[in-house]
């Protein structure tokens, strides 16, 4: 008898599960020289320039890797810091928070829990009513619109319409 665990899911329902190693060459293939940069060697996009950066749509940012939901359009805020801003993300249990020595800083970087895909940092000079500023490269986001599903590139049944829970 074999034992298969039950996937890890988080609060919200989706499978947490890391992508198997097929799964995961398969999405790296899909990337543009940029989104590997940010995505797979934990690079920063140059401020100001991202897609996302001034999108006011109803909806959700997902991880461009895998398509896990990070954060809602209701807790995107302008920080004036050339990259998308968050105040608090759509299900803790969607991101990993890692110690951040680089660049002779010490600094929270912010990965995806399911692929571990680098995101950003956050920081606790943000809005209230978390005081967090979960500064986000926006090549490392898609965006789901309100009342569209979320994007299942690894055929997890999670592509369910987004409705009502963007902020």
């Amino acid at each position: 008898m074999t034992d298969t665990a039950a996937p890890a899911r988080s609060s919200t329902g989706f499978d947490l599960t890391p992508p198997s190693a097929e799964e995961r060459a398969r999405l790296e293939a899909g990337l543009t020289p940029e989104e590997s940069k940010v995505l797979l060697h934990h690079g920063t996009e140059a401020p100001f320039c991202g897609v996302l950066l001034d999108n006011k749509q109803a909806g959700a940012y997902d991880c461009r890797l895998c398509g896990l939901p990070l954060f809602k359009s209701g807790e995107k805020f302008e920080s004036g810091t050339g990259w998308p801003s968050f105040n608090a993300p759509y299900d803790q249990d969607h991101l990993k928070l890692v110690r951040d020595v680089s660049y002779g800083m010490v600094r929270t970087e912010t990965r995806c829990a399911r692929c571990d895909s680098h995101q950003g940092h956050v920081f606790p000079d943000g809005p209230p009513p978390t005081g967090l500023r979960y500064c986000i490269n926006s090549v490392a986001l898609t965006f789901t619109p309100e009342g569209e599903a979320f994007p299942d590139p690894l055929g997890r049944g999670e592509d369910k319409p987004l409705m009502g829970s963007a902020g």
